[in-house]
């Protein structure tokens, strides 16, 4: 459908791509927000580094894990070790606020507006800094929800509770065997609600969000859309990248927005319809947040 060429599209200067995305942004009838791991990343919640060194230095050291993101795929011998993991894993980026203020300047500048968040993000952030949960899609699940491991029931369950007893009870990266949990239906272990595999749960939940997703794009077809690209990068492009292409291109009132450090392009074709800043995101929101306050 795409053209493999890509284009970059810069003005004089980055303030001059800021100030075309405040024109577009206080023009637009609806905003449809795409947002991947970039988006937490720019707010502080990075996966590498300093942060995973402070919560996870005697993984990194015992098995020679070098980011959370490699540590979920680790082998663990096991359960016990796996939860000690997970429940680290889950806590430090589920349930802790992002040090950075990127959402809360991305909720400013549209909170008073027609708007949808499509995320493949995980970590419930959105929700955390006050986005509207019936205006948002977690497509590839929560770290907040468990799910049994065999998926033999289409439930999922919130893991709050028993993840901040994992965290306060295990030592030497193991939790006690008598908090793994299990699957209350068939006895198996539970997992993650991610989408990993063909095992993934769809939940009610999911569908109800995935049919106002659906409701959102049908009614705003038409009409100065604001495609919102922030932080998506080529590992899942199908869920929103290309969906979002394909509507600006559809819309001839639509603009497309991407944002992202190191990976900001947009179809040749989309020429003057799109905005492309290759820039930390929340450096972006927060020069975008002051011009418009001005």
């Amino acid at each position: 459908m795409f053209s493999r060429n890509r284009m970059k599209e810069f003005t004089a200067s980055c303030f001059g791509q800021i100030d075309r995305l405040r024109h577009e942004l206080e023009a637009a009838d609806a905003v449809l927000i795409g947002a991947g791991a970039g988006l937490s990343a720019s707010a502080g919640l990075a996966y590498s580094g300093e942060r995973f060194e402070r919560h996870f230095s005697d993984f990194q050291q015992t098995y020679g894990i070098t980011d959370m993101y490699s540590g979920g795929f680790y082998p663990y011998d096991t359960l016990e070790e796996y939860w000690a993991w997970w429940s680290r894993h889950i806590f430090w980026n589920r349930y802790v606020d992002a040090p950075l203020p990127v959402y809360q300047e991305l909720l400013a500048l549209i909170q008073d507006r027609e708007y949808f968040v499509l995320t493949t993000n995980v970590d419930h952030q959105f929700q955390r800094f006050g986005f509207d949960k019936k205006r948002l899609f977690y497509t590839q699940g929560d770290y907040g929800l468990w799910q049994c491991s065999r998926a033999c029931h289409n439930k999922t369950y919130d893991n709050e509770a028993a993840v901040r007893q994992m965290l306060l009870h295990q030592t030497a990266m193991k939790i006690p065997s008598e908090l793994i949990p299990h699957c209350p239906v068939c006895g198996a272990p539970m997992t993650m609600n991610l989408r990993c595999d063909d095992t993934f749960v769809q939940d009610e939940g999911w569908y109800a969000a995935q049919s106002r997703y659906s409701d959102f794009v049908r009614r705003h077809r038409r009409g100065r859309v604001l495609n919102l690209e922030l932080g998506v990068g080529d590992n899942t492009p199908g869920i929103i990248k290309y969906p979002f292409w394909r509507m600006t291109c559809d819309n001839p009132d639509a603009c497309y927005v991407c944002i992202n450090s190191g990976q900001a392009y947009a179809p040749e074709r989309m020429k003057g319809r799109s905005v492309c800043l290759d820039m930390d995101i929340g450096n972006v929101l927060s020069d975008l947040h002051q011009r418009t306050a001005s």
